[in-house]
């Protein structure tokens, strides 16, 4: 694999910073992160690929404060904005922006945009004026104090313009794949106008979907709390005759949530995920396997992503950040359920939860808080060094820089060959494939 992962700059960075580390090691205080120190991403090799060099496998720049920054504290005017659905999280990344800008920068112009890329445009809500007074407690809230919306993105120009109007030379976009394609759009038109404003993303998609991430913050949350709904599904399904525990969890393109999930419950006996197509009827399709299932052991829990078993729903069109529309295959699979039980003259007790938005609102998890302080810092220390068009996320157990360009080409999906799913399988006991071939 040979990908360049190159970080756009808005130039040299001369102005020392007033963050005080080290340049030293031994000296028991934190070393400055040096432009020449990288982090591997391709870490597997097979064969005589393991002669080939390290950086044809990918080097990622290591995320850190520098030495010398490109912009002046005194100067600096910074925005920061929430995209997209809520998600465990939101709160913390912004505080540990405003926190890091206000504390160790020394900023003190740092501007909340109200509601998403829409704040950028005409019409918009003013900006809301943060400080640590204003984020001191909002880690311990679910949502943004922000707020957050779809769409807008593909305005540019229009919020360049605002964006110049204000004297706004720091943008950080916290959203998924949508949000970060249009901070992608906005570098390139400042670029195009040379202006200096630095784009810096932090990649926020509950499905843990964005290519080149190891994770995106909240998803650790998600499955947490999903756990709990499954555990609550399969007392219900237990304790019934013929009982049937349904859960629909998030996961458009991506069954992570599902998959993660059913591995740290040990209580889901199928999984089903947009990756892995399956037969609804025939004597391997879904229904008779789980008909099979409930009637050697008297109970059953399905856990389905939302994103999965979309050619047997219909829908059409999509939402205003681009995203294609889903059916709602949690309703389709209980209908269906309940009517291939009741034609078969069997009882059936199911009961179906769909905690998706009990999950996307809730607060972050201790994990999750902790990666989530580490990336709001992160993306000002990149942005303070004159970075631009590129995200901060977790690769291999460190937070790296990532062209944004790079991390929205393809979406990162569960292998349906890989281990994580053979474990799955392993775990649930469910059949390999559920269709005929």
């Amino acid at each position: 694999m040979s990908i360049d992962f190159t970080v756009s700059t808005l130039g040299p960075a001369t102005i020392p910073s007033p963050i005080q580390l080290s340049r030293i090691d031994g000296d028991w205080v934190a070393n400055y992160v040096r432009d020449d120190e990288w982090v591997v991403y391709d870490l597997e090799v097979i064969g005589e690929a393991g002669a080939e060099s390290v950086g044809g496998r990918g080097l990622m720049e290591k995320s850190g404060p520098r030495e010398q920054l490109f912009f002046d504290p005194s100067k600096v005017h910074a925005a920061i904005l929430t995209c997209g659905g809520l998600c465990p999280g939101l709160n913390n990344v912004v505080r540990a922006a405003v926190m890091t800008l206000w504390h160790q920068y020394g900023v003190r112009r740092i501007s909340g945009i109200r509601f998403g890329y829409r704040g950028m445009l005409p019409g918009g809500e003013e900006p809301l004026a943060l400080e640590p007074a204003v984020v001191r407690d909002v880690q311990h809230q679910g949502g943004t104090l922000l707020g957050s919306s779809r769409g807008g993105g593909e305005r540019t120009a229009e919020m360049v313009d605002w964006l110049v109007a204000r004297g706004i030379n720091i943008v950080l976009p916290i959203g998924g794949d949508g949000t970060q394609r249009g901070a992608l759009k906005l570098s390139k038109e400042i670029g195009r106008r040379g202006l200096p404003i630095a784009v810096v993303g932090i990649p926020k998609t509950i499905d843990n979907d964005l290519s080149f991430i190891e994770q995106s913050f909240g998803f650790e949350s998600a499955v947490s709390m999903a756990v709990g709904a499954v555990s609550g599904a399969h007392t219900e399904a237990r304790d019934a005759i013929n009982g049937v525990g349904l859960v629909k969890v998030m996961g458009r393109e991506a069954g992570f949530i599902a998959v993660h999930t059913a591995l740290a419950s040990n209580d889901v006996n199928f999984v089903l995920i947009p990756e892995v197509p399956f037969d609804l009827e025939g004597d391997v399709g879904f229904l008779a396997q789980l008909e099979r299932r409930v009637l050697a052991r008297g109970h059953a829990v399905v856990l389905v992503a939302e994103g999965a078993g979309q050619s047997l729903v219909s829908a059409s069109g999509q939402d205003a950040s681009g995203n294609r529309s889903l059916g709602d295959i949690g309703l389709f699979l209980k209908d269906r359920i309940s009517a291939h039980f009741k034609g078969k003259g069997l009882e059936l007790n199911l009961k179906y939860i769909d905690p998706s938005y009990i999950i996307r609102s809730a607060a972050a998890n201790p994990a999750d808080a902790i990666y989530c302080a580490r990336l709001g810092a992160a993306a000002v220390h990149a942005a303070m060094s004159g970075r631009t068009g590129c995200l901060v996320g977790k690769v291999n157990g460190r937070i790296v820089h990532i062209p944004t360009s790079v991390a929205v080409g393809n979406r990162n999906v569960v292998d349906p060959e890989s281990a994580l799913w053979r474990d799955v399988v392993e775990n649930t006991g469910q059949p390999a494939l559920m269709r005929r071939s």
